[in-house]
């Protein structure tokens, strides 16, 4: 969310942006929020002023009382009286303007970075960098989950009888290697010096609006019914969450923090839940990574951010490329972001297995995070990676690992995981 004192200074700011998001329809909010803010703060100024002469009249009554001036006291009563009824009336209004200004504050973009590229959609994301060499074996790699089945690792049709399309058994040695992804990834990340933690997996209704924007919340977020709880679709939700309402020491930042959760996502829109495949479902594993800190210091944890993935992933020899994604595919709190993509052989490209964020400090002021320092408060800054989610990557870890035979290699830094094996193959 926005600092409405920047939009009312920088409305033709906050203008552009929205056009370089391609949300042009969201243009008359900045006018519409200026214009309600103007009537807040006159409302609240006329409050102000008969609080402050209540408290003159209060104490002119009892003067007058003193001084047995009855009547007079009595003509004061009555004003005082008016001047309460429209009081009240002025703080209901002061509380239903200032709801407006926060709800269409709300819907109005952060201010993306510079260096953001401009495009529309993802089709626009520009390429910065490719790690590893990609190749295509000589062989023909069938589909992620024909591998899968051919080493009894996967049970679609039975998930599809118990929860439907979206979820999956993962079995024998295929689960195992899911475990031991999360398990490496979760070393690799206290390794880098971040504090291993296990949040919830439901998140009030505070918690959500104050980690994303209300179109990914119901494309996103499963409810639990008769309960202010949902179900995270990510452990940054409850990461960023574990801060709300907290002013923390300017000497104690950054918190780095690597969480592992299950995540349960809709998949509304255009993508749709695919029937075969691990790639786009409603429940998956993640292990995650956040960090809080000063504004100054964002950038540089938003490069060591992508980085770690990259690292994870080349340390399991999976090729892997960076993505800038441009305003068009940004959500709304971001600042800026890039995705990680992995190689697919079967395919012949990349495919996103992780996506970094900088969200500036608009989680933060929505969920009132704030730094005490030497210069005073203000709001943090926040940021969160996917270090990897499987099962997605394991359809990357397959492909690249596949032998003719439907055997598949287990690197080095993965066979602590699996009980020594350094290769899975069918029965």
């Amino acid at each position: 969310m926005l600092d409405l004192k920047f939009l009312r200074e920088n409305p033709d700011v906050v203008k552009q942006n929205i056009k370089n998001k391609f949300q042009d329809a969201k243009l008359p909010l900045v006018d519409e929020v200026i214009e309600l803010d103007a009537k807040r703060r006159k409302t609240q100024q006329e409050a102000d002023e008969l609080r402050a002469s209540r408290k003159k009249n209060s104490k002119q009554i009892g003067a007058l009382m003193g001084q047995g001036k009855k009547e007079e006291a009595e003509e004061m009563k009555k004003l005082v009286t008016a001047n309460a009824e429209r009081l009240a009336e002025l703080e209901a209004l002061e509380t239903e303007l200032s709801e407006k200004v926060t709800s269409i504050m709300m819907r109005i973009p952060n201010i993306i970075d510079p260096s953001v590229p401009i495009g529309k959609d993802d089709s626009e994301n520009v390429e910065i960098q490719k790690y590893g060499d990609p190749a295509v074996p000589d062989f023909e790699i069938p589909y992620h989950t024909d591998i899968m089945e051919r080493l009894e690792g996967i049970d679609l049709d039975s998930a599809r009888k118990v929860a439907g399309n979206g979820f999956y058994y993962l079995m024998g040695d295929i689960a195992r290697l899911h475990s031991a992804v999360i398990a490496y990834a979760r070393d690799f990340m206290i390794d880098r010096g971040f504090t291993y933690c296990v949040p919830p997996f439901m998140i009030r209704s505070n918690v959500v609006t104050g980690v994303m924007s209300f179109a990914e919340m119901d494309a996103m977020m499963y409810k639990i019914e008769g309960e202010d709880l949902y179900l995270i679709g990510t452990s940054e939700h409850s990461m960023i969450g574990k801060f709300i309402d907290t002013v923390i020491q300017e000497d104690a930042l950054p918190k780095t923090l690597t969480s592992y959760s299950p995540c349960f996502r809709k998949e509304k829109g255009a993508h749709g839940i695919e029937e075969r495949g691990v790639y786009r479902i409603h429940q998956f594993e993640k292990q995650e990574m956040i960090v809080v800190c000063k504004p100054e210091e964002s950038p540089m944890w938003f490069d060591k951010l992508w980085q770690n993935t990259v690292d994870l992933f080349r340390s399991l020899d999976i090729p892997v490329r960076t993505l800038e994604c441009c305003s068009g595919d940004l959500a709304d709190l971001k600042v800026k972001s890039i995705d990680v993509e992995a190689w697919s052989p079967r395919q012949k490209k990349y495919f996103e297995v992780g996506s970094c964020s900088n969200l500036g400090d608009a989680q933060a002021r929505r969920l009132k995070i704030r730094v005490v320092g030497e210069g005073g408060k203000y709001f943090a800054h926040t940021l969160n990676n996917t270090v990897v989610a499987p099962p997605r990557m394991l359809i990357a870890f397959l492909e690249n690992n596949l032998n003719e035979d439907g055997s598949v290699n287990i690197p080095e830094v993965l066979r602590p995981y699996m009980g020594g094996k350094s290769l899975i193959a069918p029965r």
